[in-house]
Protein backbone atom coordinates (compact mmCIF):
# COMPACT_ATOMS: atom_id res chain seq x y z
CA UNK A 1 0.00 0.00 0.00
CA UNK A 2 1.32 3.60 -0.91
CA UNK A 3 1.43 6.70 1.62
CA UNK A 4 1.92 10.08 1.29
CA UNK A 5 5.65 11.42 2.81
CA UNK A 6 5.22 14.59 4.50
CA UNK A 7 7.77 17.13 5.66
CA UNK A 8 7.33 19.04 8.94
CA UNK A 9 5.66 21.37 7.39
CA UNK A 10 2.98 18.90 6.34
CA UNK A 11 3.70 19.21 2.99
CA UNK A 12 3.45 15.87 1.05
CA UNK A 13 7.59 15.40 -0.45
CA UNK A 14 7.19 12.00 -1.72
CA UNK A 15 5.62 8.72 -1.53
CA UNK A 16 5.94 5.28 0.29
CA UNK A 17 4.99 1.77 -0.07
CA UNK A 18 4.33 0.24 3.12
CA UNK A 19 4.98 -3.63 3.05
CA UNK A 20 1.29 -5.38 3.17
CA UNK A 21 2.69 -8.31 6.03
CA UNK A 22 3.54 -5.56 8.35
CA UNK A 23 1.15 -2.29 7.93
CA UNK A 24 -2.00 -4.62 6.55
CA UNK A 25 -2.20 -7.17 9.15
CA UNK A 26 -5.67 -8.08 10.54
CA UNK A 27 -6.89 -5.70 13.92
CA UNK A 28 -6.85 -7.70 16.18
CA UNK A 29 -7.98 -6.41 20.22
CA UNK A 30 -7.39 -9.35 21.93
CA UNK A 31 -3.60 -9.59 20.90
CA UNK A 32 -3.47 -5.90 21.62
CA UNK A 33 -5.33 -6.41 25.01
CA UNK A 34 -2.81 -9.22 25.71
CA UNK A 35 0.47 -7.44 25.12
CA UNK A 36 -0.85 -4.41 26.63
CA UNK A 37 -1.50 -6.63 30.16
CA UNK A 38 1.97 -8.03 28.91
CA UNK A 39 3.80 -4.71 29.29
CA UNK A 40 2.00 -3.03 32.62
CA UNK A 41 2.30 -6.19 34.29
CA UNK A 42 6.51 -5.95 33.79
CA UNK A 43 6.27 -2.43 35.03
CA UNK A 44 4.41 -3.08 37.94
CA UNK A 45 6.71 -3.30 41.04
CA UNK A 46 5.19 -6.03 43.14
CA UNK A 47 6.38 -3.78 46.73
CA UNK A 48 2.63 -4.27 48.18
CA UNK A 49 2.85 -5.99 51.51
CA UNK A 50 0.35 -6.39 54.38
CA UNK A 51 1.46 -8.45 57.57
CA UNK A 52 1.00 -11.86 58.22
CA UNK A 53 1.25 -13.32 61.72
CA UNK A 54 4.74 -14.25 61.86
CA UNK A 55 5.38 -10.39 61.56
CA UNK A 56 3.31 -8.95 64.35
CA UNK A 57 5.32 -8.18 67.52
CA UNK A 58 3.50 -9.33 70.67
CA UNK A 59 3.87 -12.49 73.10
CA UNK A 60 2.93 -16.03 71.58
CA UNK A 61 1.47 -16.91 74.83
CA UNK A 62 -2.15 -18.94 74.65
CA UNK A 63 -4.73 -16.12 75.76
CA UNK A 64 -6.50 -17.81 78.20
CA UNK A 65 -7.37 -21.63 78.89
CA UNK A 66 -8.71 -23.60 76.32
CA UNK A 67 -11.53 -25.19 78.38
CA UNK A 68 -14.01 -23.44 81.07
CA UNK A 69 -14.72 -19.88 80.41
CA UNK A 70 -17.63 -19.81 78.39
CA UNK A 71 -15.66 -17.89 75.48
CA UNK A 72 -14.29 -18.94 71.77
CA UNK A 73 -11.04 -20.75 71.90
CA UNK A 74 -8.22 -18.33 71.33
CA UNK A 75 -4.64 -19.14 70.30
CA UNK A 76 -2.82 -16.08 70.19
CA UNK A 77 -3.69 -12.36 70.46
CA UNK A 78 -1.58 -12.00 66.91
CA UNK A 79 -4.54 -13.24 65.38
CA UNK A 80 -6.49 -11.61 62.56
CA UNK A 81 -9.87 -11.34 64.29
CA UNK A 82 -8.26 -8.88 66.84
CA UNK A 83 -7.57 -5.65 66.82
CA UNK A 84 -3.58 -5.05 65.91
CA UNK A 85 -3.49 -8.78 64.70
CA UNK A 86 -2.60 -10.52 61.36
CA UNK A 87 -4.08 -9.87 57.51
CA UNK A 88 -4.95 -13.42 56.37
CA UNK A 89 -4.47 -13.63 52.67
CA UNK A 90 -3.30 -10.13 52.05
CA UNK A 91 -0.68 -9.06 49.59
CA UNK A 92 2.90 -10.11 49.46
CA UNK A 93 6.34 -8.63 47.43
CA UNK A 94 6.55 -10.62 44.30
CA UNK A 95 6.59 -10.54 40.74
CA UNK A 96 3.76 -9.57 38.23
CA UNK A 97 5.37 -10.96 35.10
CA UNK A 98 4.21 -13.24 33.47
CA UNK A 99 4.48 -15.02 29.80
CA UNK A 100 4.05 -13.95 26.15
CA UNK A 101 5.49 -15.64 23.61
CA UNK A 102 7.63 -13.99 21.10
CA UNK A 103 5.20 -14.89 18.27
CA UNK A 104 2.48 -13.05 20.15
CA UNK A 105 4.52 -9.96 20.60
CA UNK A 106 5.82 -10.02 17.52
CA UNK A 107 1.97 -9.98 15.86
CA UNK A 108 0.94 -7.54 18.51
CA UNK A 109 3.30 -5.18 17.18
CA UNK A 110 2.25 -5.58 13.69
CA UNK A 111 -1.22 -5.33 15.19
CA UNK A 112 -0.80 -1.90 16.39
CA UNK A 113 1.04 -0.36 13.08
CA UNK A 114 -1.62 -1.74 11.49
CA UNK A 115 -4.86 -0.36 13.72
CA UNK A 116 -2.86 3.03 13.06
CA UNK A 117 -2.71 2.98 9.30
CA UNK A 118 -6.41 1.43 8.90
CA UNK A 119 -7.83 4.21 11.22
CA UNK A 120 -6.10 6.73 9.18
CA UNK A 121 -3.62 7.67 11.62
CA UNK A 122 -0.65 7.10 10.77
CA UNK A 123 1.48 9.38 9.16
CA UNK A 124 5.29 8.96 7.47
CA UNK A 125 7.52 11.57 7.97
CA UNK A 126 10.97 12.57 5.75
CA UNK A 127 12.76 12.81 8.53
CA UNK A 128 12.38 13.99 12.34
CA UNK A 129 15.02 16.58 12.72
CA UNK A 130 15.48 19.96 13.72
CA UNK A 131 17.58 22.75 13.82
CA UNK A 132 17.09 24.43 16.99
CA UNK A 133 16.61 22.71 20.06
CA UNK A 134 13.83 24.80 21.32
CA UNK A 135 10.30 23.52 22.16
CA UNK A 136 8.57 26.53 20.89
CA UNK A 137 10.07 26.31 16.92
CA UNK A 138 9.33 22.64 17.09
CA UNK A 139 6.08 23.22 18.74
CA UNK A 140 5.10 25.74 15.84
CA UNK A 141 5.78 23.19 12.72
CA UNK A 142 3.79 20.30 14.32
CA UNK A 143 0.71 22.22 15.04
CA UNK A 144 0.76 22.44 11.26
CA UNK A 145 -0.77 18.79 11.60
CA UNK A 146 -3.71 19.96 13.70
CA UNK A 147 -2.53 17.04 16.19
CA UNK A 148 -3.17 16.62 20.08
CA UNK A 149 -1.44 13.94 21.06
CA UNK A 150 1.50 11.34 18.85
CA UNK A 151 4.05 9.35 19.35
CA UNK A 152 6.98 9.98 16.79
CA UNK A 153 9.10 7.35 15.84
CA UNK A 154 12.39 7.77 14.37
CA UNK A 155 16.14 5.30 12.99
CA UNK A 156 18.03 3.86 15.34
CA UNK A 157 19.62 7.31 16.02
CA UNK A 158 17.58 10.10 17.02
CA UNK A 159 18.37 13.09 16.04
CA UNK A 160 19.47 15.13 19.56
CA UNK A 161 17.94 18.59 18.64
CA UNK A 162 14.47 17.15 17.82
CA UNK A 163 14.60 14.81 20.88
CA UNK A 164 15.11 17.99 23.22
CA UNK A 165 12.94 20.23 21.50
CA UNK A 166 9.82 18.06 22.07
CA UNK A 167 10.54 16.54 25.02
CA UNK A 168 8.51 19.61 26.88
CA UNK A 169 5.51 19.25 24.63
CA UNK A 170 2.61 17.58 26.33
CA UNK A 171 1.00 14.65 24.74
CA UNK A 172 3.97 13.83 22.22
CA UNK A 173 6.47 11.80 22.78
CA UNK A 174 9.72 10.28 20.38
CA UNK A 175 11.42 7.37 20.86
CA UNK A 176 13.75 5.44 18.34
CA UNK A 177 12.76 2.30 16.57
CA UNK A 178 13.97 -0.16 18.46
CA UNK A 179 11.98 1.29 21.21
CA UNK A 180 8.84 0.96 19.19
CA UNK A 181 6.16 -0.98 21.34
CA UNK A 182 2.40 -1.62 21.35
CA UNK A 183 1.33 0.04 24.78
CA UNK A 184 3.36 3.77 23.72
CA UNK A 185 1.40 3.33 20.21
CA UNK A 186 -1.82 2.53 21.46
CA UNK A 187 -1.80 5.94 24.24
CA UNK A 188 -0.96 8.38 21.52
CA UNK A 189 -3.63 9.43 18.89
CA UNK A 190 -1.22 9.54 16.49
CA UNK A 191 1.73 7.55 15.36
CA UNK A 192 4.48 9.37 12.92
CA UNK A 193 7.29 7.41 11.38
CA UNK A 194 10.11 8.51 9.78
CA UNK A 195 11.23 6.86 6.39
CA UNK A 196 13.73 5.16 8.32
CA UNK A 197 11.86 3.80 10.71
CA UNK A 198 9.28 2.34 8.66
CA UNK A 199 12.46 0.46 6.86
CA UNK A 200 13.66 -0.33 10.29
CA UNK A 201 10.59 -1.63 11.18
CA UNK A 202 9.64 -3.82 8.21
CA UNK A 203 13.33 -5.24 8.23
CA UNK A 204 12.62 -6.04 11.94
CA UNK A 205 8.52 -7.62 11.78
CA UNK A 206 9.27 -9.56 8.37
Amino acid sequence: MKTPVLNLNNETVGEIELDETVFGVPVRADILTRMVNWQLAKRRAGTHKAKGIKDIAGTTKKPYRQKGTGRARQGSLRSPQFRGGAVIFGPVVRSHEHDLTKKVRKLALKTALAAKQAEGKLIVLDAAAAESHKTKELALRLKAFGLKSALIIDGANLDENFKKAARNIPLFDVLPEQGANVYDILRRDTLMLTRNAVEQLEARLK
